[in-house]
């Protein structure tokens, strides 16, 4: 029974060692060199017996099938050693044949894993999510803008600024155009003063280049650099030195507490701003109390709305987890 199993071991052992590499055939001995043999050398031998051994330069169907045989060795030989990574695990094998998985798991990493330069495919992925990035951003703009072009408040204010401009003058003076054309005229005036003055931010905003993936990591190490300048700059004003808020400083504060972005601290207007200026929200104390306070006015306003009575009756009526239409 032992030797049996002996046997099926040294049957496989065998046939992992015919399927790698050269086979039973020395990878050296098919090319005439030795493992010394620079890799130039190795090249110009295998030049060398590639053209004895091409099957073009035989005569007749045996002769033609031998040299075929022959040329796949010297190919295949050739292909384990001008690469200086593939050569190191040919010698290893050579040396220790008995190590049979890691050789053939070296052999098969090799053959199956894309010889591509990790760098190239990082460099084509970022660019194509900065592409896809940009043509995103520019397709939601130009839908916000064919939006705000069907709407009459801003067509309207489009249209007053035409006219304060004199660009509705050319249209007035041209007698021979259609109605048709004029309109289209009119409605190319409007999306261009609406893309020229109207400032729309998050989301839709208009496409910036330096948005996009590449540029902002080119641009990261600058950016953390201000970050940590700013950083340093605040902790020896504020925290050292104690120095008093400004404007800036304190609306800074409100907007970090709100846990807004820049652009969304942007969009409230003016006069909200001043509000929190006055109820002096950039001190923590004083906005966890307002916070309160205004969440405390919403859940009023939200247990006052009719639909929220709806859903507090049905919930009374049938529970959660269930879904289903009354008629009538």
């Amino acid at each position: 029974m032992i030797v049996l199993i002996l046997i099926t071991l040294l049957q496989c052992s065998f046939a992992m060692i015919d399927s790698l590499y050269c086979g039973r055939e020395n990878c050296y001995d098919v090319l005439g060199v030795t493992r010394d043999t620079p890799k130039n050398e190795i090249s110009k031998a295998y030049r060398q017996l590639a053209k004895i051994h091409h099957p073009d330069r035989h005569q007749g169907q045996e002769a033609k099938h031998e040299a075929a045989e022959k040329f796949k060795a010297i190919a295949t030989a050739y292909e384990v050693l001008k690469d200086e990574d593939m050569r190191n695990d040919y010698d290893y094998m050579l040396d220790n044949p008995e190590d049979y998985y890691r050789n053939y798991y070296h052999y098969y990493r090799r053959r199956i894993t894309p010889k591509v330069d990790v760098r190239l495919v990082i460099a084509v992925t970022i660019t194509v999510i900065s592409i896809f990035q940009y043509y995103t951003a520019q397709f939601r703009w130009s839908s916000g803008m064919r939006y705000l072009a069907t709407q009459p408040k801003y067509r309207a204010m489009a249209l007053q600024v035409a006219e304060e401009e004199g660009m509705l003058n050319a249209l007035k003076k041209i007698k021979k155009r259609n109605k048709e054309e004029i309109k289209q005229e009119e409605e190319r005036i409007i999306k261009q003063i609406l893309e020229e003055k109207m400032d729309i931010r998050g989301g839709y905003a208009k496409p910036k280049v330096t948005d996009v993936l590449w540029l902002q990591i080119i641009f990261f190490p600058y950016g953390l650099y201000l970050y940590i300048r700013w950083y340093i700059r605040w902790m020896w004003r504020f925290s050292i030195n104690k120095e008093e808020y400004g404007t800036e400083e304190k609306l800074y504060l409100i907007r970090k507490f709100m846990g807004l972005s820049e652009t969304q601290f942007e969009i409230i207007n003016e006069t909200e701003h001043s509000e929190f200026l006055k109820k002096e929200l950039w001190i923590k104390d004083n906005f966890v109390e307002w916070k309160a306070a205004q969440d405390e006015e919403r859940k009023r306003q939200l247990a006052e709305s009719a639909r929220f009575k709806s859903y507090r009756r049905y919930m009374k009526k049938h529970g959660p987890g269930r879904m289903y239409f009354d008629d009538g």
